[in-house]
């Protein structure tokens, strides 16, 4: 039996015996350390295992393939594209400014996340990029809250009902006329107190869209817009949702401007509802041609077309005071029905004031009292004086009942 083959059948070896196997540094001899030892040996053929990560005898193999240390200086010794120190053998670090391989900066390797890097795996697309979050901007974020309060109001069913009375009165002011002018009769008051804008129908329809406004301008007008207005505020405090109105991060500056913001709207929609229709049953019915004004002067259809449209506006302007008035009761109650009826009683009281004599002086600086200088519109020259009057009394309210609405809403206990 040989020594070798004596040696394993020992149980245990003592230090320097170079056994296969044994874990300990041998006698240098051949098999000195086991085959995948990993610590240094003999640097014979096979004293450190393939793919040792640890310094070898120097031989093949002594550093695995890939190896990111500093190896023996063999073929393997570091692995390609290796960034760290070599020993300069081909694969073992690219020379410097190299593209090939680098993990540096400006990589367009896959999944690099380098700056620089325009690879798929890029970290996050560029701001502004196809894959970016849209962040919606500063104005369309505040325009948001006005277009959902036009878009509530109107499509509400009370809404429509309103508008569609007005858009009848024309209509059933058309027929009637078209009725008695046939009979052979005069649209005017037997008495000769009857408005003139009627008789002058039959012979210009365009004479309707007058007749229109100035029928339902004392009634029918304000108090339309008195229900909008008045169950602006206080109908949502009555529904529930003002509380849920006022979670959002509208404000309640910004949430009582978007309110008369509507109301101010309806007026201009009331006002083109009464408008439209009459002009269209006024073409239907009627002839059309050059416009007599009160003057006694003749303009032309057109012309008499464009003061049509200046006079929708400024009955629309007419009535802001009412929305004002409006807005400041809705605040002032949590009762839509308390504020719709407060606003419109308020209406009719005021105007019953401006029909009484010995209250002349203060019917100036009642809302209605200029309602009707619409018809100064249709002189030759057009008398501003009057339309002056009613538009800055109409701001004038605006600006006065609008800060009080602010001022109660704002202090407003909206749990109460």
């Amino acid at each position: 039996m040989s020594q070798a083959e004596a040696s394993r059948q020992k149980p245990q070896q003592g230090p320097g015996d170079g056994g296969p196997g044994d874990d300990r540094p041998g006698g240098g001899g051949p098999g000195g350390d086991r085959v995948g030892d990993d610590r240094p040996g003999d640097g014979e053929p096979g004293g450190d295992r393939p793919g040792d990560d640890r310094p070898g005898g120097g031989g093949p193999g002594g550093d695995r393939p890939g190896d990111d240390r500093p190896g023996d200086g063999g073929p393997g010794g570091d692995r390609p594209g290796d960034n760290r120190p070599g020993d300069g053998q081909p694969g073992n670090d690219r020379p410097e400014g190299a593209s090939s391989g680098s993990s540096s900066s400006g990589s367009s390797s896959p999944g690099s996340s380098s700056p620089g890097s325009s690879s798929p795996g890029n970290a996050g697309p560029a701001p502004g990029g196809p894959g970016a979050p849209r962040v919606a901007s500063y104005p369309r974020r505040q325009l948001g809250l006005f277009a959902s309060e036009l878009t509530t109001t109107f499509r509400r069913w009370r809404t429509i009902a309103l508008l569609a009375v007005l858009a009848a009165v024309p209509v059933l002011i058309g027929i009637a006329v078209k009725l008695e002018s046939d009979h052979g009769s005069t649209a005017r008051d037997p008495s000769g107190n009857g408005p003139a804008f009627l008789t002058d129908i039959t012979n210009n329809g365009l004479f309707l869209v007058f007749a229109a406004l100035a029928a339902t301008l004392p009634v029918f007008l304000p108090m339309a817009i008195g229900v909008i207005a008045g169950d602006s505020v206080a109908g949502e405090a009555s529904a529930g949702t003002l509380r849920y109105l006022l979670v959002a991060p509208a404000g309640r500056t910004r949430l009582l401007l978007a309110k008369f913001v509507c109301a101010v709207a309806f007026c201009l929609a009331a006002t083109l509802v009464v408008a439209a229709p009459a002009l269209a049953v006024g073409a239907l019915l009627f002839p059309l041609g050059d416009v007599t004004t009160i003057s006694g002067t003749q303009i032309s259809f057109a012309d008499g077309l464009g003061r049509a449209a200046l006079i929708s506006a400024v009955v629309a302007a007419s009535l802001v005071g009412v929305a004002a008035v409006g807005l400041f009761v809705s605040t002032l109650t949590s009762s839509g029905i308390a504020a719709m009826a407060t606003t419109v009683g308020l209406v009719i009281t005021v105007q019953i004031l401006d029909g009484i004599p010995q209250l002349h002086a203060l019917q100036p600086y009642l809302f209605p009292h200029y309602w009707l200088s619409f018809a100064d519109l249709l002189r030759a020259p057009v008398y501003w004086d009057e339309i002056v009057k009613n538009l800055g009394l109409q701001g004038l309210y605006a600006v006065v009942f609008g800060s009080a609405a602010w001022a109660r809403f704002t202090t407003k206990d909206i749990a109460a």
